[in-house]
């Protein structure tokens, strides 16, 4: 009996397996989420720089960025663990992997946390005092988030972004009038002159 209970019994191995499955699943769910929020900062940072307003407009692409890099470096992070997980002797790496599933879940909840919602998304582009402290309390929480090489590449999306809108411009009205060529000009003359014959031999009197 007591060897058929312990057949039965979690491992820690088993136990860390669930606990990356969860997190893994919770992460495509937020992956999802985000891409609904990313896809309007970057709206909102169009919509800002087709108004001169390059300062929210980096805020929002600056914020896209962070929450992308979030994800990526938790998806890689819960990758080393699962390898780690299916080795053969996993009481060797146990304290590697437990921790690293402790700073999965915490990464896993400022992901959500930093998610808001649309709701706060909007709130980059507002011009209400909440609206503005909420984007000084975004910009203070960047400081220092994004490495060199994602500064670079934010203002690379931004200097893309600036170029798409304005090359969406209405067309120029012409100030003169269209120049017409050699051929066009005579066909032009032939027609007036047509009508012209035609409205004096309907104006003329007949002799009586």
């Amino acid at each position: 009996m007591g060897n058929t209970s312990s057949s039965h019994k979690i491992s820690a191995q088993d136990r860390a397996i669930l606990d990356l499955k969860n997190q893994r699943d919770k992460l495509r769910q937020y992956q999802k989420r985000i891409t609904v929020l990313t896809d309007r900062e970057t709206a909102i940072a169009k919509e800002c720089l087709a108004r001169d307003d390059r300062r929210r407009a980096l805020l929002a692409l600056r914020r896209k960025k962070y929450q992308e890099t979030l994800l990526s470096k938790t998806d890689a992070q819960l990758e080393q663990l699962e390898q780690l997980t299916s080795q053969v002797e996993f009481s060797l790496v146990q304290k590697d992997v437990l921790f690293g599933l402790q700073q999965g879940t915490k990464v896993l909840q400022a992901i959500n946390k930093e998610m808001g919602g649309i709701e706060a998304v909007e709130k980059l582009m507002g011009e209400t005092e909440e609206a503005r402290a909420y984007q000084e309390e975004i910009s203070q929480m960047l400081a220092g988030q994004l490495s060199n090489q994602d500064e670079d590449e934010v203002e690379n999306e931004l200097e893309r972004l600036r170029q798409e809108t304005e090359a969406i411009t209405l067309p120029k009205v012409p100030t003169a009038p269209p120049v017409m060529v050699k051929g066009e000009e005579e066909a032009g003359k032939e027609e007036a002159e047509t009508s012209a014959a035609r409205m004096k031999t309907r104006t003329a009197v007949p002799a009586s």
